[in-house]
């Protein structure tokens, strides 16, 4: 979090330094400011890590959006073809995800994915209720599904 916070201190300062306040401006300051913090990391502590999740974020993203397509595609195809091939069913899958943030991440990623659904948590907060569109497959669902959170997990550590 200090990392970013001195990231947009750069881009801000960048802004104000050149006196072109376009948002294309604050991009470059933003990204001018990225540089430096990534060639400074090694000798500041607080920022450990740093240059290294805006990439994580960039394929994370890539990721969700192909799931996405694909997750539409076929309740697409389920939707407009006369005999459905649905098989819905609710399943419990055990989180890796502890805090209450990450939790719901994980959830909500999963709810935006057409076919699929959170429904609830456990007291413990160990098992995610989903409901699925297509239980053809579980296994292969359990393993979408944990990768999914593993990537989103993978942002945060």
């Amino acid at each position: 979090m200090i990392g970013a916070a001195w990231n947009l201190l750069l881009g801000v300062a960048w802004v104000v330094l050149t006196g072109d306040f376009s948002g294309r401006n604050l991009l470059a300051g933003l990204a001018f400011g990225y540089l430096v913090l990534a060639l400074i990391q090694p000798q500041v502590p607080a920022l450990a890590g740093y240059a290294q999740r805006l990439p994580r974020l960039i394929r994370f993203v890539g990721f969700f959006f192909k799931e996405l397509l694909l997750a539409n595609l076929k309740v697409a195809f389920d939707v407009v073809t006369p005999p459905w091939y649905m098989r819905p069913g609710v399943i419990a899958m055990p989180l890796k995800a502890r805090s209450e943030f990450e939790i719901a991440l994980v959830a909500n990623l999963i709810s935006l994915t057409p076919g699929t659904l959170s429904l609830d948590v456990s007291d413990d907060r160990r098992v995610l209720y989903i409901h699925a569109m297509f239980l053809d497959d579980e296994a292969e669902l359990r393993r979408n599904l944990a990768e999914l959170e593993r990537r989103a997990l993978e942002l945060f550590h």
